[in-house]
């Protein structure tokens, strides 16, 4: 049953190569979740870590995945191939990046649980250890879903004829897969029967709810970055309490709406799961401040990295309109604005005319310098929890990017 289910899906995204598309619709980017590391070397660093935290994160979803349930929404999404909705890239992504170039966020909380938890067999301290792994787990399902429903094409009313019926239906399968991922990831939160975890785990989700409503936004939701202002006030401030993200006087400054966007994006959402990691293990306040920041900076640091890579990168792939390097070169070069605050669509904006002009600014090196920023920040706050082998494995994986 699970090698035919995995079969089912696999042949469902090897027919999206093999169809020309007849429709030209737009769809997310994936640059918030996968990123590209030299892969020899990062394949090597997540087998290791997986070796010390003693599971095999590379299929740490297969229960949900292989699950009827699933298996039903899977068969439905192979009627949908050809019609170039996000819906299908995304499934892509999530069956054939595997753990190379996927964000490991499961794995940075079983490390951070491993380097927190002490070294005993009781039976007390493999409940835990279970309890960190279903929180590592869920933490993913809420990732996948949150970006599963990002990929929804909103469809105008008067444009609902039988051509978009193929569309309409994806999008019903895309809500349908999100909404048991969500579902699925809650349910495993409330059998912890932990309330300050769950306190903790629901700010993560306020986030990436109201991050959808930050800023403007185009006819298919996706973000437009904030008119450049000539003044910068700061750094974005990140602190573990669990009031909502501040949101006033941020757009138009690159490393502020940038923080914030990213926060709300899954900063908070990591933050929040190593944050729990340490709750769980029963250390205080203060351990749990440091875990939160760690788990941003970290999700700061990856999708600076990201984010490079995609505007780097020879391929012709689309990029986000709210990525570090366009909000540094529309600080840079405030005329490049003038080209995005109309646009009622992302699909109208020569992104390949943009990604020239981005260049010729310093965006890169600035986004390179955030990078380090982030990074250093990340291995300054997973160093207060000592030397030993999970940390240390953290710290490589920080430094392979």
């Amino acid at each position: 049953m699970s090698y035919a289910i995995m079969r089912h899906l696999r042949r469902t995204v090897i027919l999206t190569q093999q169809i020309r598309y007849e429709t030209t619709m737009t769809s997310v980017t994936q640059e918030d979740f996968v990123f590209k590391p030299p892969l020899t070397h990062w394949s090597k660093l997540i087998r290791e870590a997986e070796k010390i935290v003693g599971y095999p994160t590379s299929f740490m979803n297969l229960r949900w995945l292989l699950s009827d349930e699933f298996a039903n929404l899977a068969m439905h999404l192979r009627k949908v191939v050809g019609s170039n909705h996000p819906i299908v890239k995304t499934a892509k992504n999530f069956l054939y990046n595997e753990h190379n170039n996927l964000q490991p966020w499961g794995l940075i909380i079983l490390l951070l649980s491993k380097a927190v938890t002490p070294e005993t067999s009781s039976l007390q301290n493999s409940a835990l250890a279970q309890d960190q792994r279903i929180l590592a787990e869920l933490t993913e399902m809420i990732r996948t879903g949150h970006y599963v429903h990002r990929g929804l094409l909103n469809i105008a009313p008067d444009d609902r004829d039988s051509s978009m019926a193929t569309s309409m239906f994806a999008n019903k399968i895309a809500i349908l897969i999100g909404d048991y991922l969500l579902v699925t990831a809650n349910g495993m939160l409330a059998r912890l029967k932990n309330q300050d975890l769950s306190y903790l785990i629901s700010t993560a989700l306020r986030d990436l709810s109201e991050g959808e409503f930050f800023g403007e936004r185009d006819n298919q939701n996706i973000p437009i970055p904030g008119k450049p202002v000539p003044f910068e006030t700061g750094e974005f401030d990140i602190c573990s309490d669990t009031t909502p993200l501040k949101v006033n006087n941020i757009l138009g400054e690159p490393i502020r709406e940038w923080t914030l966007r990213t926060m709300f994006n899954g900063g908070t959402l990591l933050g929040r799961g190593c944050q729990g990691a340490l709750l769980l293990s029963g250390h205080g306040e203060k351990e749990q401040e440091i875990a939160y920041k760690f788990g941003c900076y970290l999700c700061l640091a990856w999708q600076a990295s990201a984010e490079i890579q995609k505007i780097t990168s020879d391929n012709k792939e689309h990029y986000s309109l709210v990525s570090a390097p366009v909000l540094f070169a529309l600080h840079e070069n405030p005329k490049l604005y003038h080209g995005l605050e109309n646009a009622k669509s992302v699909s109208d904006i020569d992104l390949d005319k943009l990604k020239v002009e981005i260049l010729r600014t310093n965006a890169i090196e600035q986004t390179r310098s955030l990078y380090s920023e982030n990074a250093n920040k990340a291995l300054n706050y997973i160093e207060m929890f000592g030397d030993c082998e999970s940390v240390d494995t953290i710290k490589k994986m920080i430094r392979t990017l």
